[in-house]
């Protein structure tokens, strides 16, 4: 019941609109009950006693209840339709807005295809809650009861018959919904593992060519939208065994409601208007028992992925701060800090502490795996130390707001990350206000305006996917601009030189230090050139800092720097 209690919650907000076209339901199943009324006068009055003025009278009131309620089913048609609408596009950002606010070590766990899936799969079947279940429930049971009215005015004793196997059919039909929902799950899942194979496959297109795989990926996706197949066929069946057995409970309630009630119009104790008026009721009745015995099934259908958002939803999210931090940003200080991944039982980092003064160059080196990218990925909070302190401006940066934080820190890293847009809207991503004239210097600033203006549009040029129409040099030099432009106090540079060739690393290098001019910067190095011009260099070791010193004061303590140094940077040097 707490699922139900969460859809009709989800519901909730758009009451007005529900409690419109409930009335609107209303007038429905009040014109549907009279039409069932008016077969006696019909069938008494016209076709036995011949009334002429009724014969006239009747057909033009038939076609003003069919005017009628067609206008009135337009108008919960459009309502419901709306709410719907409302509905699935609220929870589809709702659902978005949180998933940006998820802590980074959720997407570790959560494939981006999987939560795509939901976003966009499982809110989409909702589509069927309110357009068709919902709707459904309004008129179908209201039809029902006014159906059922009629049959047990004009004969009390035949509704009765009519109806008695409705209970073991509702029951059966409950039976059969549960195993819907088990299916319903299934199915979810299903189409959440093609989103994720398309998204893989797309992603990876150029690797999946080079080794010529397409026969082999082609195959697997065929399995995989065979199995999707076999899990809806599965509920299509379950569906229309609810179909036959309420079907087979009609057939059993009119056939007896015809014996019956024949041998009383035989013997003269109901007029035939009477009976054909009850059995037009019995009719109509059983048409919206059918449906509503298929809102059971729609739900538990709508269950399963109802279920994944709003487990997506009751994700914690990252625990913002309300303080601010003083600016410019001063002395960092890490302050015993721990850090353990959530799907590891090893610390990633291991009692670290290190106090960066404002302006300096901090150059982190070390083996992979050793902490160095763990270590700048703490400073502006994509993962919370499991222990320790880190302070800018000696405050805690657990108490401070992500904006004032994150406000502090430019990242430039190997993998660059665009958007499907302009040059000018990609440069301008962390600062959209800033005017063209200060976007083009920054683009100057990161050697990047001569081959924009190259371009066929220039600044106004689309990118592509993830910048794909431009070279790695290209988007490496926008990104850098991006980062000019914001103007932050403290940089993070995850070795954005380090798979550009050699002319292109010499025009970024330059970028950089225009990027680094007066800026507290922590790099991630790979390249000789860059440890150099370090004002200071930490070896990261098992998540310890290992070594600390200049370049010159690690070679001669002939440690692991120097162990690194010899395998890593000496081609370099010569």
């Amino acid at each position: 019941m707490e699922e139900y209690r969460k859809i009709f919650e989800t519901v909730r907000p758009y009451w007005r609109r529900v409690a419109a076209a409930g009335a609107a339901s209303v007038v429905v199943s009040a014109l549907e009950g009279s039409l069932a009324w008016l077969v006696k006068p019909i069938m008494d009055d016209v076709f036995v006693r011949k009334d002429t003025y009724l014969l006239s009278v009747i057909p033009l009131v038939v076609f003003f209840i069919f005017l009628i309620k067609g206008i009135f089913l337009m108008i919960n048609g459009y309502l419901i339709r709306s709410v719907n609408q409302k509905m699935v596009m609220n929870l589809r950002n709702r659902a978005f807005s949180h998933i940006l606010h998820l802590p980074l070590g959720y997407f570790g766990k959560s494939s981006s295809g999987e939560l795509i899936s939901k976003v966009v799969n499982d809110i989409t079947v909702l589509n069927e809650l309110v357009s068709v279940t919902i709707k459904d429930l309004l008129i179908e049971s209201m039809t029902a009861v006014a159906l059922i009215a009629v049959a047990l005015w004009r004969r009390w004793d035949l509704a009765v018959i009519s109806l008695v196997a409705l209970p073991a059919a509702f029951y059966a039909v409950g039976r059969l919904g549960k195993r819907i929902r088990r299916i319903s799950r299934r199915s979810q899942e299903k189409i959440s593992h093609i989103t994720e194979f398309l998204n893989e496959s797309f992603t990876g297109i150029k690797i999946l060519k080079a080794f010529s795989r397409q026969p082999e990926e082609s195959a697997r996706f065929q399995e995989i939208t065979r199995e999707f197949y076999r899990e809806n066929m599965r509920a299509t069946r379950v569906g229309e065994v609810a179909t036959l057995l309420m079907e087979a409970v009609g057939g059993i309630g009119i056939a007896l409601v015809m014996w019956y009630g024949g041998r009383l119009v035989i013997t003269n104790a109901v007029t035939v208007g009477d009976f054909f008026s009850f059995l037009t009721a019995i009719f109509l009745m059983y048409s919206p028992i059918r449906r509503l015995s298929k809102v059971n099934i729609n739900l538990q259908q709508a269950r399963s992925p109802f279920e994944r958002i709003m487990h997506l939803l009751d994700e914690p999210t990252e625990t913002d701060g309300s303080g601010t931090l003083g600016s410019p940003a001063g002395d960092i200080e890490f302050r015993n800090v721990s850090f353990t991944y959530p799907a590891s039982n090893h610390k990633a980092l291991d009692g670290v502490s290190l106090t960066v003064r404002r302006g300096e160059i901090v150059a982190i080196v070390g083996r992979s795996g050793g902490g160095k990218s763990t270590l700048v990925n703490l400073l502006p909070r994509f993962y919370t130390p499991t222990e320790g302190q880190i302070l800018i401006n000696g405050v805690d940066t657990s108490t401070v707001s992500f904006t004032s934080l994150r406000s502090t820190f430019g990242i430039v890293s190997q993998e660059v990350i665009l958007f499907n847009d302009t040059v000018a809207a990609n440069i301008a991503y962390g600062r959209p206000e800033a005017g063209r004239d200060a976007l083009i210097e920054a683009a100057k600033a990161a050697y990047a305006h001569d081959f924009i203006m190259e371009l066929p549009q220039g600044y106004e040029t689309m990118i592509g996917e993830k910048g794909a129409r431009l070279s790695g040099g290209q988007r490496q030099r926008l990104s850098i601009a991006r980062a000019i432009l914001t103007n932050p106090p403290v940089l993070i540079l995850d070795e954005a030189t380090s798979s550009l060739d050699t002319a292109s690393e010499m025009i970024l290098q330059k970028a950089l230090e225009n990027l680094m001019s007066n800026r507290t910067t922590f790099v991630i190095a790979h390249r000789l050139s860059t440890i150099k011009k370090a004002s200071r260099i930490i070896v990261m070791d098992k998540g310890r800092i290992a070594e600390s010193g200049t370049h010159n004061e690690l070679l001669a303590r002939r440690g692991i720097y120097r162990n690194l140094y010899q395998l890593q940077f000496s081609s370099q040097e010569s």
